[in-house]
This record gives structure tokens, C-alpha cells and sequence, in this order.
């Protein structure tokens, strides 16, 4: 109410006090803007398309009324399939948002889809609809894949990446199966009618267990003629268990629905195909080794048990015996060998000791052992005497009246010694 009567009273201060800042006004509208408007979708042609080093791309999209600016992020860009393009009718999903710096409001997006695609998507789910209605897509009707087929056909195109794969994942599980390549357009004007004359011709011939009907990846309408209903119908009509391995993951084609199974991929396919095979080797193979041991453990039980047989057949033989005689007779030998080297051998100590004491009593042996006494001290004599010092290279200092000098204080200055060596004496006087 204050406000109210400041501006009827128009003075210069309460218009002052009211005012707002531009970057204020223009944050209130940009509140106002992006809380009020909800994201959505927006038809329109692309012009001024202008796409920066940084990845964004800015763009404008217009109709006969209006001009709308808009900009798609450098992250949200990536992710596009479609390549935009001046003068593209477009259809774009995304907010509002308002860029403050210059005061006006953009389109930030999210998505973008070609205009058209609608339309496709209608005849899609219009289609899809009215063939459901019929029944041919109930469950019931689907019938089971083989669990081993030995010849599986596959219709697509014999230059596309989608044969090489599937053949590679068939080859690297090592599947003993054969595949013929149908050879039919999977794109483009007719290609849903040439894929239906081959699925017929292929159960014309009588000779596949499984057929394949498929491509690698593309856009909506690359895939295009997988939805087309002349092929749809020949697909849930075939007499022959059909794969669509159309090679999309997210969304589905109507031959996808109408097939009795669905692969994501033409590689998905081809692992599909091979999986009860790959199982059934593997268990072969499991058994193929468990019978393996099984048999070599029958064998080293047999061979344990023969064996064990010889042995006691060895022992109990009459050649056995013998030879178990001989040793006996070579032990008792060899004991009785044994038995008189001892007996020899104490006899000999005993004779040596008698003998010994026989020469310590008797007279001669007496003096024999007396002269050996006898001997031994001189020979000690001998070497305690002075002489035998003396050869040993010391020398006995004697005074002038020949008496041995034992000390050095016992020596006086002057005095006159003798050295006595070895090999004589020397005179010296000391000092």
C-alpha cells in the first residue's frame, strides 16, 4: 500500500526506492521463464546454423510466424544421429532458459529427430496394431529353434558387415553347421519385397533347419523395410523357425515381433545359434576327460593288484625257495666264517700275552728289558749333561777359578772370564 501511494504521489524518491536494476529484472524474468515453461517439443527449419571449435552448435529454428533461437551443447551434440543442416525440418525436444548477458531467451537442446520420423513412428504403431489384431504375433504361434540345426540360411545383404560377423562368432565357437547366404537388399526401394521372395524361395528348397533375416545397425528408415508389411507377414508365415537379427538394441522392428526369436545383433544371432552346440562339446568333452580318469584309475588299480599277484607268485615258486635257501646257506656262511676269525683271533691275543709274561720272568728276557732301562737313562743323562747344552748353541761363563758364573751381579768390572763353547772356551775381560 506504501508503494501504491508513493507512485500516486509520483515524487522522485519513491520512484527511486522502487526502481530495479536491468540484471535484477532480467533475473526475474529468467525465474519467471524457465519455472514456468516446461520442457517440450518444438517443430521447425533450421537456419543460421553456425557450430563453434568448442563443440556447441547454435542455430535458429523458424516457421511462417515466428524465429526461435536455440543451441545444442557440446555434450548433448555427441549424442545425436541426426547431422543438421540449414533449411532441415526438424523436430527438437528441450527447455527454455534465458541468457542474462544479452536479455534474451533461448532454447536449450536436448534432442533432435528429423521431421517425418513422426509420421513414420504412426505408420509403425498403425501397422503394428492392426497385424497384432489379427493374431500374428501371438505367442502361440511362435515355434522353437532348433537345438542343433545343421543348415541355417540367412537373407541379407552378401557384402554387408553383418555376414562377416556372423560367420566369425559361428567359426571362433567352432560350430559344425552349414550356412548359405541368401543374397537379398536390406534397405532402400523394394527391399522388403526381394527379403519375401527369398524367405519363399528358401522354404521351397526344403533343406534349412533355421533361417536368419537380418543387417547391421543404421537409422530409422535404413531399417526401414523390416516394418514394411509384405515382409512382416512373410516372416510369421515362413514354415521354416526364423531369427530377426535386425542389428538394433533399442528399439524393435515388426519383423522383430513377428519372427519366433529375436537376436539384438547378427553376432547375437550366431552365438544363439551355436550356444547348444558350444554346451553339448563342452559336456562331451567333460565327459571325454571324466571317462579318462575313470579308466586310467581302473588301469592303476588293475596293474596294482597284478602286480601284488606276481609278487606273492614269485615267493610261493620253487625257483623262490631256492633262492631263498641260498641266501640262508650264504648267511650262515658268512656267520660261521665270522666265528672262527674270532675264536683265531683270541687264541693269537692270548698266545701274545703269554709270551709277554714268559719274557718278563725268564733270565734272558730279564736283561733284555734291564739293558733297554738301562739305555733310556742314559739317554736322558745325555741330554741334561752340559755338553749336550753346549751343542745346542749356549755357552757356560765361568770365573778364573773355573766355577760356573750364575749371576750378572756376581760379574765385577775388569774381571777376567772364560766362555766355554762347544768347540772350546774364549778368554774376556768385563766391563
Amino acid at each position: 500500500m506504501k508503494a501504491e501511494r508513493e507512485l500516486d504521489l509520483g515524487g522522485d524518491r519513491a520512484a527511486g526506492a522502487r526502481a530495479e536494476s536491468v540484471s535484477e529484472f532480467t533475473r526475474r524474468v529468467k525465474a519467471l521463464l524457465e519455472g514456468g515453461i516446461r520442457p517440450g517439443w518444438v517443430r521447425g527449419e533450421v537456419s543460421n546454423l553456425r557450430a563453434q571449435a568448442s563443440g556447441h552448435v547454435y542455430f535458429s529454428l523458424k516457421d511462417a510466424g515466428a524465429q526461435l533461437s536455440a543451441v545444442l551443447f557440446r555434450g548433448d551434440a555427441t549424442r545425436q544421429t541426426v547431422k543438421l543442416r540449414d533449411g532441415q525440418q526438424v523436430i527438437v525436444y528441450g527447455e527454455v532458459s534465458v541468457y542474462e548477458a544479452r536479455g534474451q531467451y533461448q532454447l536449450i537442446v536436448r534432442a533432435v529427430i528429423e521431421d517425418g520420423v513422426g509420421q513414420r513412428q504412426r505408420e509403425f504403431e498403425a501397422l503394428k496394431a492392426r497385424l497384432a489384431a489379427e493374431g500374428i504375433f501371438d505367442p502361440e504361434k511362435k515355434r522353437a529353434i532348433p537345438a542343433m540345426p545343421r543348415t541355417v540360411g540367412f537373407v541379407t545383404s552378401p557384402t554387408g558387415a553383418a555376414v562377416q560377423d556372423f560367420v566369425r562368432i559361428l567359426v571362433r565357437r567352432g560350430w559344425r553347421g552349414r550356412v548359405v547366404v541368401l543374397p537379398a537388399k536390406v534397405q532402400g526401394e523394394g527391399a522388403a519385397a526381394e527379403m519375401a521372395a527369398m524367405l519363399a524361395e528358401a522354404q521351397a528348397l526344403g533343406i534349412f533347419d533355421l533361417l536368419v533375416i537380418g543387417r547391421g545397425g543404421g537409422s530409422i528408415e535404413d531399417l526401414w523395410a523390416f516394418n514394411e508389411e509384405l515382409l512382416v507377414r512373410a516372416v510369421a508365415a515362413s514354415t521354416v523357425p526364423i531369427i530377426s537379427a535386425v542389428g538394433h538394441e533399442i528399439d524393435f522392428t515388426l519383423c522383430d515381433i513377428a519372427a519366433d526369436v529375436r537376436a539384438e545383433t547378427p553376432s547375437a544371432a550366431a552365438e544363439l545359434i551355436s550356444s547348444r552346440f558350444v554346451a553339448c562339446a563342452e559336456r562331451a568333452e567333460q565327459a571325454g576327460e571324466a571317462l579318462e580318469a575313470t579308466l586310467g584309475a581302473a588301469v592303476a588299480r588293475a596293474t596294482e593288484r597284478l602286480d601284488h599277484a606276481r609278487s606273492r607268485l614269485r615267493l610261493l615258486s620253487p625257483a623262490a625257495q631256492i633262492e631263498q635257501g641260498f641266501l640262508r646257506l650264504d648267511d650262515m656262511i658268512n656267520r660261521l666264517g665270522a666265528a672262527l676269525r674270532g675264536g683265531v683271533q683270541a687264541r693269537r691275543q692270548q698266545f701274545a700275552e703269554v709270551r709277554a709274561a714268559l719274557e718278563r720272568v725268564s733270565p734272558e728276557g730279564r736283561v733284555q728289558l734291564e739293558s733297554h732301562r738301562l739305555l733310556s737313562l742314559w739317554k736322558r743323562l745325555q741330554a741334561a749333561s752340559p755338553a749336550s747344552v753346549l751343542h745346542r748353541g749356549f755357552a757356560i761363563v765361568r770365573d778364573e777359578s773355573g766355577a760356573p758364573v750364575q749371576k750378572k751381579a756376581a760379574v765385577r768390572k775388569g774381571q777376567r772370564l772364560v766362555n766355554q763353547f762347544a768347540d772350546g772356551d774364549v778368554r774376556v775381560t768385563a766391563e
